[in-house]
């Protein structure tokens, strides 16, 4: 009877201190582009407070961000464009069921702060706004979504020769937005989220219709994160709908 006593006794304790024990702690590491920067910046350190957690971000232009997951780095989040994240999860390097969208984004025009502001107000608009511009700063295409954009949108207007000379080819992540508020570039033309909170500028606003973008930005678990519990933490806090509100401050549109 004692022995069953003190075993019972011995499992209500060890089940006390499993319920007093905090969960464990990790450190998650999570590579990005830069367009969801800013609503990171905003949440992350709530996540932080109530899970323990730590995050660290990687942040580089998605072609970068490819090759080097293709080169084998190592990371727990990966955070692109849907349509990225779906090919990764075919191919077997994000679990297919650990996806979440966070939400979508489109071009802005942007001017140096206290600049007048050209027409962008139609496709026709646009395209002379463009064509009377000193210089145009946007990401090179091929290396994010929004640059292989403008790229086509210059083509679709019939203007690409035109503007080869004048379109300075820099990511956010380079500073591309700077060049605006330096005076440098009289236009640029990037992904909303990477420059609502920029200072030195204006965001004039977006492409007309006809040209717009709309990326949706969503995450996925790494299939060799060591941490996929507290990784898929972090995916739900983000994505959850109390939360929606810091993404569209941070320039992105709900699904």
């Amino acid at each position: 009877m004692k022995s069953l006593m003190a075993g019972t006794a011995a499992a209500i304790f060890a089940s006390i201190i499993a319920m007093a024990t905090p969960a464990k702690t990790a450190e998650i590491s999570i590579m990005t582009g830069g367009a969801p920067r800013e609503a990171f910046k905003l949440l992350t350190p709530q996540f932080e407070k109530q899970t323990g957690h730590k995050v660290t971000f990687i942040y580089v232009v998605t072609a970068v961000a490819r090759e080097r997951l293709a080169a084998g780095e190592k990371t727990d989040i990966i955070v692109m464009p849907v349509q990225v994240l779906d090919g990764y999860a075919k191919e077997g390097k994000v679990r297919p069921d650990s996806t979440a969208a966070f939400g979508a984004y489109g071009l802005s025009v942007l001017v140096k702060e206290g600049a007048a502001r050209p027409d962008i107000s139609t496709k026709d608009a646009f395209r002379a706004t463009m064509l009377s511009a000193r210089s145009v700063a946007h990401s090179p295409p091929g290396v994010t979504p929004s640059g292989t954009h403008m790229a086509k949108v210059m083509e679709q207007l019939g203007i690409a020769d035109a503007m080869a000379k004048k379109v300075i080819h820099r990511p956010v992540l380079a500073g591309g937005a700077q060049l605006v508020a330096s005076g440098e570039a009289e236009i640029g033309i990037y992904a909303t989220g990477e420059v609502t909170h920029v200072k030195g500028i204006t965001i004039v606003g977006p492409l007309p219709a006809g040209l717009e973008s709309n990326t949706v930005y969503g995450a996925g678990i790494s299939s060799d994160s060591a941490v996929p519990e507290a990784a898929a933490a972090f995916i739900k806090f983000m994505a959850a709908p109390e939360n929606r509100t810091h993404w569209k401050d941070a320039g992105f549109e709900p699904l």
